[in-house]
């Protein structure tokens, strides 16, 4: 094989290495918008692999900085799990470049007799991404607690400071041949350590990010039943009143007839404070969404706010009624507690069925800042954060359990949620 063969193998087997753990990492964590934000991690990945980092020299302690800037300049999500995904993924790679290193020492030797070194680990990193893209199937980046997150974090610091001690005393700058040897060996048992260790952190993170996923889609499919619930609850005594109101009548009248005229006034009092003698507004033709909108408008007009609804969808949906009911019910939650703070007071709904398709689309301005924890996903503002921020959560699940999409963009200090669920694929 020629040189020329053996450099096109060699940049090959480097951008192979740098696409399989940008996309891994992708798995994990949301990337940055911008061509910069996503070409610095293809060439750090890219760059890094190839560059020596023999047990104890100081390459590995100088890329440290380099490589969490990128991290968290480059990736989304909180802080904390960018630098705890950032350590992860360094040990992982930097272990690995010990390892091949040091029990080598291929850096005595020309750049293409490291070809084997590089094919093992591109076999390796193929195998990390299958395992983690099997293990996180969705391609969502995960979405850990903070004290999961710290945990974890805690546990990396460990095999992250063990690796870099070597080059922290400068290790080399005193060895002998001997103790050349006696480095090698511990290279061959400690490296791997690093590695194994790293690589459970990373299957770590994706397994509890399942399990937090699971625990949160129970909760929401709970909440989805209660709000459903509630406002069956709410209809049925609206129809019991209407129904009961001939008996209603029959008991004015009689009052009236003993010309018992405080008490007819108190009856008719209770009466008007009714739901039942409010017309509900017809917003659309189904029903579970026409009781929703009505329920969300009056809360509306309650905070001093402006509603501007313009909904049209038919009589029936192939949508369940408690997935219309919170799919509805959250968005104009959300919109209705932004707005409350808000300069402008107008919340914007609109909703139709075009082309196979249900579009959902609201709109309304919000005071502060909103921290975005995911693509389209942003955290609540309450202060219990543990028992809030599920809304648009709680929509994007049922989005895409329907095979739909759900956007969330916040910018100028206005919001904007889009839904768009197929109506031939809705369950």
């Amino acid at each position: 094989m020629n040189e020329n063969v053996h450099s096109l193998l060699f940049f090959a087997i480097m951008l192979s290495d740098g696409i399989l753990m940008t996309c891994t990492v992708r798995r994990v964590l949301p990337v940055g918008r911008g061509p910069i934000r996503r070409f610095a991690p293809l060439a750090l990945f890219t760059i890094v692999p190839t560059m020596p980092s023999w047990l104890g020299d100081e390459n590995p302690l100088l890329m440290l900085p380099f490589f969490m800037l990128v991290f968290f300049l480059c990736y989304g999500g909180p802080w904390f799990a960018r630098g705890t995904v950032g350590i992860v993924f360094y040990e992982l790679l930097i272990s690995l470049n010990m390892f091949f290193d040091t029990t080598s020492r291929w850096y005595e030797f020309l750049w293409f007799e490291r070809l084997p070194s590089m094919l093992l680990k591109l076999v390796l990193w193929l195998v990390i991404f299958l395992c983690v893209r099997r293990l996180l199937p969705g391609g969502q980046p995960v979405t850990l607690s903070p004290r999961l997150w710290a945990l974890i974090g805690v546990l990396s610091l460990s095999s992250l400071f063990s690796m870099l001690s070597f080059s922290i005393w400068g290790i080399l700058d005193f060895t002998t041949n001997s103790f050349d040897f006696v480095l090698g060996r511990v290279a061959n048992t400690f490296l791997p350590f690093v590695f194994l260790s790293s690589l459970a952190l990373l299957f770590a993170i994706a397994l509890l990010s399942r399990h937090e996923a699971l625990e949160i889609e129970h909760k929401l499919a709970d909440m989805r039943e209660v709000y459903y619930q509630s406002l069956k609850r709410e209809q049925q005594q609206v129809r019991t009143l209407r129904h009961d109101m001939r008996n209603h009548l029959t008991a004015l009248s009689g009052l009236l007839a003993r010309n018992d005229a405080q008490k007819a006034r108190e009856y008719v009092q209770s009466l008007s404070q009714s739901p039942a003698l409010v017309g509900v507004k017809r917003f659309c033709e189904n029903e579970t969404v026409n009781a929703v909108l009505a329920s969300k408008a009056g809360a509306i007009e309650h905070e001093g706010l402006t509603a501007d609804i313009g909904v049209s969808l038919p009589e029936n949906l192939p949508v369940s009624d408690p997935d219309l009911c919170a799919l509805f019910g959250n968005a104009l939650d959300n919109a209705i507690e932004a707005a409350k703070t808000a300069h402008d007071k107008r919340i914007t709904v609109r909703a139709r069925t075009d082309k196979g398709l249900l579009m959902l689309r609201v709109a309304n301005a919000y005071a502060g800042e909103r921290e975005q924890l995911n693509k389209g996903l942003f955290g609540t503002t309450k202060t219990d954060k543990a028992s809030h921020g599920f809304g648009l959560a709680g929509m994007r699940e049922i989005a895409v359990r329907h095979g739909g999409t759900l956007e969330a963009n916040a910018d100028k200090n206005r919001f904007e949620l889009v839904v768009c669920i197929p109506l031939d694929d809705a369950e």
